[in-house]
């Protein structure tokens, strides 16, 4: 870039694709790796941590870097797919610097860090940080209502300091559209400190889809880091089989401390996850599929399916059942597939066109026949039928597979290129 390059601030960079000179695209920006300087001096970038297509977190130099704008990031084409691991005297800006509270040299107020921008230095190839975006008042939900200004890196001090009590709505803010599971992947490269920070500005609904995504040492950690009514909260907006899973991994008095927070509604679901063995159908069930009545038509079913926050396994199809509607069910009738609701008229009740040839798997069923059940019928969700015929859950493909990949998967290199025999 020329002299004169523009200033750029590190939150519009959050989440930006990197391609290669050919048009590729190597992966997303997930963070940029920045080194403090003594003297007062603008900490210089490093790199960039960038996420490949197997989620794989490596380290992009900045001297590999040949443009930095209209919202991407264009590279030399030479990337070492190393893993990333971050030095002791290097610093993340987006998951460290964000919303640190610092000190403006002048007056020795408090101010807290809203966003940094960074600017590659004339007819070099070097990049560092440039100004410091932020808001004066005290930490907090008032915040906001301070005065924000843009100042040099040398008007203030506190960065090298351990900070606690570190905020974490700017940080939460850059990600905001994430998928939870990007997000989950953010937070499980964070220390500890951060990932309890970011946890806490996350509200409930947001922290429940991420902590299914995450592995299960950082749910517990998590969890047990937030107060205990909250964690309830937490718990009741996660899927209850997510939910009865992570409560598995407590000890007894915890579990049942939570669950005695929790809506006894809610937590009469998990209570009777929890009764089943884990590698079975009724410990793999989720307790909420779509159930119909028989009397609903084809325009109820769609109604249904067409709720945002259903994955797209459970609204594959519809459980046909007589009351009461809740699991346990009255009788199981039989389902109902997405395909078929489109192929009916809207005034066709979803009775007279179910699908009763499949014979419904026992809350008892092994991991392996749940597996061969779907594999053979081309299956995403199977039901879950109890001895007098009531409809307990479904288990669907997602559920499976969390089962029959290794435990660490989430963390590992099987999705990569050379995996996929690329």
């Amino acid at each position: 870039m020329a002299a004169g390059a523009p200033r750029i601030f590190v939150s519009h960079l959050a989440g930006v694709p990197v391609f290669d000179p050919n048009g590729d695209q190597v992966g997303r920006v997930r963070d940029l790796v920045a080194m403090l300087r003594v003297a007062g001096r603008p900490p210089r970038l490093l790199g960039l941590v960038v996420e490949v297509v197997s989620r794989r977190r490596i380290f992009l130099p900045m001297t590999r870097v040949t443009g930095v704008e209209s919202g991407q990031v264009i590279t030399t084409g030479v990337v070492n797919m190393r893993r990333f691991e971050q030095r002791p005297t290097e610093r993340l800006i987006l998951g460290e610097l964000l919303d640190r509270r610092v000190r403006l040299v002048a007056s020795g107020e408090e101010v807290t860090v809203l966003d940094v921008a960074i600017q590659q230095l004339p007819a070099r190839r070097d990049w560092e940080i440039d100004r410091i975006f932020v808001r004066k008042g005290k930490a907090g939900a008032l915040r906001r209502r301070g005065e924000a200004l843009t100042v040099e890196w040398s008007a203030v001090t506190g960065f090298s300091l351990d900070e606690h009590g570190q905020g974490a709505e700017s940080l939460v803010a850059t990600f905001e559209q994430m998928r939870p599971a990007d997000l989950a992947n953010v937070l499980h490269h964070l220390t500890p400190k951060r990932r309890a920070e970011v946890a806490n500005a996350l509200d409930d609904d947001r922290l429940a889809d991420v902590l299914e995504e995450l592995p299960e040492d950082d749910q517990v950690e998590i969890l047990g880091k937030l107060q205990e009514e909250r964690a309830a909260d937490v718990l009741e907006a996660m899927d209850p089989d997510d939910a009865a899973d992570l409560l598995s991994e407590l000890p007894e008095d915890d579990k049942e401390r939570l669950l005695t927070l929790m809506r006894p509604d809610d937590a009469a679901d998990v209570r009777r996850l929890l009764s089943y063995e884990e590698r079975t159908a009724g410990g793999l069930m989720t307790t909420e599929p779509i159930v119909l009545r028989p009397d609903a038509t084809v325009a109820d079913a769609l109604a249904r399916v067409r709720q945002e926050d259903l994955s797209p396994a459970l609204a594959a199809q519809v459980y046909v059942c007589r009351p009461p509607d809740e699991t346990p069910t009255g009788k199981y009738l039989g389902t109902v597939h997405f395909q078929r609701l489109l192929r009916d008229p809207p005034f066709t009740l979803v009775s007279s066109i179910v699908d009763n040839d499949l014979p419904p798997l026992p809350p008892g069923a092994s991991l392996p026949v749940i597996t061969g059940y779907l594999a053979a019928y081309n299956m995403v969700a199977v039901p879950v039928v109890d001895e007098s015929g009531s409809l307990l859950g479904a288990v669907t493909v997602d559920d499976v597979l969390d089962h029959l990949l290794p435990e660490d998967w989430r963390e590992s290199d099987f999705h990569s290129e050379e995996a996929l025999g690329g």
